[in-house]
């Protein structure tokens, strides 16, 4: 890596333990190089860059203090892990970062040996942690496992279940609580880091110990009153009682940009071999060091590539509108005439568009934080009382809540409409968000109705068409990304339940699409018309319940049938098929096939390389077609 970034100290690392012998300032210019390289990285690139500039401080104490990747440093979310990356020999291949064939932007086993842990979504760390300390212990070895976990991954019941576990257990863990909020911490000074200092260090963790077995020798309720006391001032001092009645021994707050306050603390928790979990409670600023990306931690959350002195992002120059933005328009349209529509979000109202909505409609919108298995139940309590709640989030962490949504949603019919964003492959962020299982895992369950819009119109009426149904739940699944351009309505249609459209009568091939794969599949079509094939081309519009008599005719009436979705083996193709089975629709000379997402994970790339490599793409199609026909002709690609 050549100087000319002004890093001379940075071209120095290729390791972690090539900064082990830094002084204090060493490992200050390094963290200001680093704070540069990290946004220069990310201009080029985009990515999440608010969070990575939070920790930089933080990711070379930890790194200088700590023994990786013998010690296990598991970052939460991972979103906060390109510092990270950058110190463990990966700083050559940073501008490959979310491109096809490049570095993943979350942590990943398979990347390197100082990534113990892969996280793309968030509250995952410290159970991990615990796991691996656990396994550390039955080894008998006696290696460090630190989980640096955000306060807003806090928010989530798993890092309680998790810290309620490792409270109960010996099991020597560190857990860093990054908090960049504010909302938890009360002010971060001198005082409370000499506090910090002292309570981490050896010699007053052995007084807190004698202290503790003498307090043993008291009669039953003075030893406990003498344990208590000690917690509660300590808590009354430091802010951490919440932590201690779970079993943690807390230190902090620190401030999580001072090196002088982070290094001497993490060093005591290094040296200290004792058992139980520890949490160390550091306070930092999301986009710390970065002007713009100080003023507005939102917007520089995730960011497109952008101008390194003013900080102006790469604008979308696509004329039509995204799915995401479509979505809300649609649910304020229906908000407008509906005044028992609510809308819930975890922990995303700008991915999901609940920002939009809720500027018209503050009081009818709810962020309940990371806690999709609540925000399932909690829309299922608002349905029981003759609300219309839609619940709007990603695919994958609709997976999250799964168990909710067959008990509480499903098993009591509650009209519960789920808006699932990110269906189907979602580009950059890879197989942690790509939205693949959602056909599969909804289609199974009695009494859904599953829907996918071929474009943004669709969506709008589909939208209209959830908030109509109010004897069951009901879910609209879409793709990332923006429409295809069609002219858009104001407001919704409510559509004919189980009920497809020809877009294109043929008599040859039947291409049966569901969702996003449209625009594909009458490209397929063309290509097919052009070597004399009449295809028709059907939008099934619900993958639950079926179409059953627009697949009769079309099985009756055509030599091929192929149908195609931005799914998962298993899904609607799979129902398809067992309705055809059961009605000896294959038993005659019917050639038929499903296309679907491969099975196997698809690596992060661009959408078109990676449906392409997926063949989910209309060369695919017009392969599948003639290989189903038998034909001799060659696939003509432009």
């Amino acid at each position: 890596m050549s100087n000319s970034h002004n890093t001379p100290l940075l071209d120095t690392v290729l390791k972690p333990a090539d900064i082990r012998d830094f002084s204090a300032k060493q490992l200050a210019q390094l963290a200001e190089e680093l704070r540069q390289e990290t946004v220069r990285i990310v201009s080029i690139t985009g990515g999440h860059l608010g969070a990575s500039l939070g920790v930089i401080e933080l990711a070379v104490a930890l790194h200088h203090v700590f023994d990786t990747p013998t010690d296990r440093l598991i970052w939460d979310v991972g979103h906060q892990c390109y510092p990270h990356k950058i110190l463990t020999g990966r700083r050559e291949k940073m501008l490959s970062l979310r491109q096809g064939g490049g570095l993943s932007g979350f942590t990943k086993r398979s990347e390197s040996e100082y990534d113990p842990f892969g996280a793309g979504h968030s509250s995952t760390s410290i159970s991990a942690a615990l796991g691996m300390s656990v396994a550390r212990d039955l080894k008998g070895e006696d290696n460090n496992v630190i989980a640096v976990i955000g306060d807003g991954s806090m928010s989530a019941g798993m890092a309680y279940e998790a810290m309620n576990n490792s409270g109960s257990m010996d099991s020597r863990l560190i857990v860093i609580l990054n908090d960049n909020d504010m909302s938890i911490a009360p002010p971060v000074g001198a005082m409370s880091a000499y506090l910090s200092r002292l309570i981490s260090s050896r010699s007053y963790r052995s007084i807190r110990h004698f202290a503790r077995e003498m307090s043993k020798k008291f009669p039953r309720p003075i030893g406990r009153a003498a344990r208590r006391a000690e917690e509660y001032a300590r808590g009354m001092v430091t802010g951490g009682t919440l932590f201690e009645e779970l079993g943690f021994f807390y230190v902090g707050p620190i401030d999580g940009h001072n090196l002088d306050h982070l290094l001497p603390v993490l060093k005591n928790l290094r040296e200290e071999k004792g058992t139980g979990p520890v949490l160390l409670h550091v306070v930092t600023q999301k986009g710390h060091g970065y002007g713009p990306a100080e003023l507005s931690p939102d917007k520089y959350h995730g960011v497109s590539k952008f101008d390194l002195v003013t900080g102006e992002m790469e604008t979308n120059t696509s004329n039509t509108p995204s799915y995401t933005k479509v979505f809300a328009k649609a649910l304020i349209a229906e908000a407008l005439v509906d005044e028992k529509i609510t809308a819930i979000t975890a922990a995303m109202p700008s991915g999901t568009g609940l920002d939009d909505f809720g500027r018209s409609f503050p009081e009818r919108t709810f962020d309940v934080g990371i806690a999709e298995q609540h925000a399932v139940t909690f829309a299922a309590g608002i349905a029981t009382e003759g609300y219309k709640p839609f619940v709007a989030i990603y695919s994958t962490f609709l997976q999250r809540g799964y168990d909710q949504l067959v008990h509480d949603v499903v098993l009591q019919n509650l009209p519960v409409r789920f808006a699932i964003d990110r269906a189907g492959l979602v580009g950059a962020d890879g197989a942690t968000h790509a939205g693949a299982y959602d056909l599969a895992y909804l289609c199974c369950l009695p009494n859904i109705v599953v829907m996918a819009p071929s474009d943004e119109a669709e969506l709008m009426h589909m939208t209209a068409t959830a908030a109509a149904i109010d004897d069951g739940p009901s879910a609209v699944r879409y793709p990332r990304g923006n429409g295809t351009g069609v002219e858009m309505p104001e407001k919704g249609e409510v559509l004919q339940i189980g009920k497809g459209r020809i877009i294109r009568k043929g008599s040859t091939i039947a291409i049966l699409s569901l969702g996003g794969r449209m625009q594909e599949s009458l490209k397929a079509a063309d290509e097919l018309a052009v070597m004399g094939y009449s295809t028709t081309v059907a939008d099934a519009r619900f993958a639950k319940p079926l179409d059953q008599g627009m697949i009769r005719r079309l099985a009756s009436s055509h030599d091929v049938f192929i149908t195609i979705e931005e799914g998962s083996p298993g899904g609607f193709g799979a129902h398809v098929v067992s309705f055809m089975s059961g009605e000896g629709l294959l038993d005659g000379n019917l050639k038929m096939r499903v296309m679907t997402l491969p099975d196997k994970l698809m690596p992060h790339g661009s959408p078109d390389k990676q449906y392409e490599e997926a063949r989910l793409n209309a060369p695919a199609i017009v392969e599948v077609a003639l290989m189903a026909l038998g034909s001799e002709k060659k696939v003509v690609r432009v």
